[in-house]
């Protein structure tokens, strides 16, 4: 068992330092300067791109009016320009004011009592003696008791507040019309890089006639507000004290 731990902490050990040293010289090349922006790529080639694969509806045929000035989904006779297709850019407003509260109390006691005699058997239980000590008494050979009594409280009081504004990219057009969109913006003050990316599926008639929509609107909404550097930095533990907080079992 031993062995077996041992082992499991050298692998973690080992895992965790071939995670850590790249980002260990990532950060030794940047000392003295500030964090490096991201470069601006294709979504599709970037790590990790999966196009999103929803069940679909059955397809609608298309009304086709060529005798008619009105033209499907517009809101007026002038161009719409709302984002509708692949590479059209929209803005994604992000206003999040969360906050709850919850207190869970829990109490539980049990007693428990049993008892075991043999007062006659056959006539043999006179010679309990001969088998067990003296001064044995059949009528009570056996005797258990127990108690158990757990209690448990806990709480828990949570307040979020984002305002944010991202524009964000549609990268593909669903078979029923929606839209996957995809946003991702950088900020750099100083030393330190804000990080704010957004992914999700929007819905064309959501989008406002101001190109935006809010992001409550977004089905499967994927929202990230980080950053890195000096002062995100200081703020993380040691990837010591992280290993040990994992693999520690009190």
């Amino acid at each position: 068992m031993l062995a077996r731990t041992a082992l499991r902490l050298v692998l973690a050990t080992a895992v965790a330092t071939s995670l850590g040293a790249c980002n260990t010289m990532s950060r030794l090349s940047e000392v003295g300067s500030a964090p490096r922006l991201s470069k601006i790529e294709d979504p599709y080639v970037q790590p990790g791109y999966q196009p999103v694969s929803l069940p679909m509806p059955t397809p609608m045929p298309a009304e086709r009016n060529p005798n008619s000035l009105w033209r499907s989904g517009a809101k007026a006779f002038f161009k719409d320009q709302r984002a509708k297709q692949v590479g059209d850019i929209l803005t994604v407003l992000i206003k999040i004011e969360d906050q709850a509260q919850m207190d869970n109390e829990t109490k539980r006691s049990r007693d428990n009592s049993e008892g075991l005699g043999v007062p006659n058997f056959f006539g043999l239980e006179g010679r309990l003696g001969a088998v067990l000590t003296d001064g044995v008494d059949p009528s009570s050979l056996v005797s258990a008791k127990s108690a158990t009594s757990n209690t448990g409280k806990g709480g828990v009081k949570r307040k979020e507040q984002i305002e944010l504004k991202v524009a964000a990219l549609i990268t593909q057009t669903l078979p029923n019309g929606n839209l996957v969109i995809q946003g991702h913006q950088e900020v750099r003050v100083n030393y330190e890089l804000r990080d704010l990316r957004i992914d999700g599926v929007i819905r064309p008639e959501d989008i406002t006639a101001q190109n935006t929509i809010s992001y409550e609107k977004i089905a499967e909404a994927r929202i990230a507000y980080g950053g890195r550097g000096q002062i995100s930095d200081v703020q993380q533990p040691r990837y010591g004290q992280q290993i040990f907080d994992i693999i520690s079992p009190f």
